[in-house]
């Protein structure tokens, strides 16, 4: 089963020049813990998770006036859209994650989370 079968093609996006008070106003707002970061052409630049933002926090002087730039992970671990869901899910278990951004050609075009491939292995278990 392909990746763009399952995956949530929601996705909430920022900018990199967001500020970390916005992005953390967006993941409050839609009880979420982190961000995919894309430039202005939707090229995924990195991924902003609430730890990230607090961990930035911690340095005097930095504030939430700052872009996230700044605090967001830069090397993001991303599967394509085509990528079969039973490589995907390797990928989140070996690095401890829950979700992935989806892209295709480097744009956002989706999420993909252990939730997601385990919910489409209980409805097409066979009993």
């Amino acid at each position: 089963m392909l990746t763009s079968k399952i995956m949530n093609y929601y996705v909430i996006s920022i900018n990199t020049k967001t500020s970390i008070g916005e992005a953390l106003d967006i993941m409050e707002k839609n009880n979420i813990n982190g961000l995919p970061v894309v430039d202005d052409y939707k090229n995924l630049k990195g991924i902003i998770v609430k730890t990230d933002i607090y961990r930035f926090l911690m340095y005097e002087g930095h504030n939430k006036a700052y872009p996230v730039e700044l605090a967001m992970t830069k090397n993001v671990l991303s599967v394509n859209k085509d990528e079969d869901i039973y490589s995907v899910g390797k990928k989140l278990r070996e690095k401890n994650i829950i979700a992935m951004p989806v892209v295709d050609d480097n744009k956002v075009v989706g999420i993909i989370s252990i939730e997601d491939i385990l919910d489409y292995l209980l409805k097409n278990t066979v009993k």
